[in-house]
């Protein structure tokens, strides 16, 4: 197996959009390329610790079926499907057909049928993924770090001693570190911005709805699906296919079957650019961070982007969001029995608890208190193409087990001010790596767009990719 050109001779380091290009011309194999990936898994998920799940036999089989369609559309010229043979792999709070999804509690039984795919999960299928296993979350996707008593800690590739972030930490440790270029993970106050920032990899949080979900989140209309890629343009085909449409998510957008790769590479010359490293309340921004971004926006200038430093003129809703937050997990808390509470994590317990101290009056008014911040937004991004910010106030911390420190909002999220908010207003964001630390941990930036414009975050977020290029890992421990 030759490699295509510009590429690592590893096919654990290479892109789907490679893989792709690879199967097409015949110069890779699925079948070849996901026993390599599955062999990386058995070597380095040990010490990650990414994978609740994995399943060689049905990924061989996957690849397997998959070379056969690559196969006769080389020969016959039939069509092959949009991600066909590209390794993939599912959060563990998504449903997917014959494997349990666990959510990284003590409270559901393996031993039940799973014979549902959620909507993102059908996708793949139907566009070919080669679906390997069910990465780690915490419970219940409860917190921005990825601990769990059910699956333990998982770690950061580029450094063990450091938390891949979360909820969706297992999603981006795995892209990360090579095992499976393709991820789905979910973004409930910045559960996929984070860990891919912590990981040096691209992630996104669609516009609400963009992606349909069932069931849907008991944590409410804060929670998005989105990729975590190797790649922008590796987003944007992903993205293709999780946006396709769902008649069980009522709540999903009407399906405008864009194809997000066109006008991918447009560049962002003459575009309108808000820079607010700030947000105007944000206090603590590890220097590391600050720097980076702004040596980013300096490239963004460079590549004839109009960037104007402004904030957008709201106060932190810290509140908002983790009160809303802390009232989803009480509902969730008030369906376990004694038994499983005694086995909960005891962060996910702690936000129970102060949920149960919110009154319906409570959840209302934060609810009213979301909405001005919303339209605030609309009239705001009016005047700006993107909003462009840090990604996360610090680089990755210590990988931690659960019940470390004592649960409140600032200790659940006040580390990260740049994610919540635009889970509230449900606006498209995307990181992207843009700097390491002197310790040569990824920091990533963050580009917020306006509501509905899913194209426009991945235009100038490829932009940027196309003079910053993600970096990878050395993964010297393994």
């Amino acid at each position: 197996m030759s490699a295509p050109c510009c590429v690592s001779n590893d096919p654990c380091e290479w892109t789907a959009t490679e893989l792709l290009a690879g199967y097409r011309s015949g110069q890779l194999a699925p079948v070849e390329v996901t026993r390599h990936v599955l062999a990386r898994i058995e070597r380095l998920n040990p010490q990650l610790n990414a994978f609740a799940l994995v399943d060689a036999e049905h990924a061989m089989a996957s690849a397997h079926a998959s070379e056969a369609r690559w196969q006769a559309h080389r020969q016959h010229g039939t069509p092959v499907s949009a991600l066909d043979g590209v390794p993939a792999t599912i959060k563990d709070l998504i449903l997917t057909q014959g494997w349990p999804t666990l959510r990284g509690s003590h409270s559901i039984d393996a031993h039940q049928s799973w014979d549902i795919d959620a909507p993102v999960t059908a996708r793949l299928r139907e566009a070919g993924a080669v679906l390997l296993g069910k990465t780690t979350t915490p419970e219940f996707g409860c917190k921005g770090e990825t601990n769990s008593p059910r699956s333990g800690i998982t770690r950061n590739p580029w450094d063990l001693s450091k938390t891949p972030g979360g909820s969706s930490g297992g999603a981006a440790a795995a892209v990360a570190a090579g095992l499976g270029p393709l991820a789905v993970g979910t973004d409930g106050a910045g559960s996929v911005r984070i860990p891919a920032a912590f990981c040096g990899n691209v992630g996104m949080k669609p516009s609400f709805g963009r992606v349909p979900a069932y069931p849907l989140s008991p944590f409410g209309s804060v929670a998005h699906l989105g990729p975590h890629t190797l790649s922008v343009n590796d987003a944007a085909i992903m993205l293709n296919v999780m946006a396709q449409p769902d008649a069980r998510d009522w709540t999903s957008l009407p399906f405008d079957g864009r194809d997000l790769t066109v006008g991918l590479n447009d560049g962002v010359r003459g575009l309108r650019m808000a820079y607010s490293p700030r947000l105007g309340h944000v206090k603590h921004l590890d220097p590391q961070v600050a720097d980076a971004v702004d040596r980013g926006v300096n490239v963004l200038r460079s590549l004839g982007a109009q960037v104007e430093a402004v904030d957008p003129g709201f106060s932190d809703p810290l509140h908002i969001s983790t009160g809303l937050w802390f009232a989803g997990a009480a509902s969730l808390w008030r369906g376990l029995t004694e038994a499983q509470r005694l086995q909960a994590d005891p962060d996910f317990a702690a936000e129970a608890q102060l949920g149960e101290a919110i009154d319906i009056k409570q959840v209302h008014a934060l609810n009213m208190e979301r909405g001005v911040l919303g339209s605030h937004m609309r009239q705001f991004m009016t005047q700006w193409d993107v909003l462009i910010t840090p990604s996360v106030a610090v680089p990755a911390f210590d990988a931690r087990p659960a019940g470390h420190t004592p649960m409140s909002p600032e200790t659940m999220l006040g580390w990260t001010p740049y994610s919540y908010p635009f889970n509230l207003t449900q606006q498209p964001a995307i990181t992207v790596p843009c700097g390491l630390t002197r310790s040569g941990l990824p920091i990533g930036i963050q580009f917020v767009g306006r509501m509905f414009d899913d194209a426009m975050v991945l235009r100038v977020a490829r932009a940027f990719e196309s003079v910053v290029p993600v970096p990878r890992p050395s993964l010297n421990w393994a």
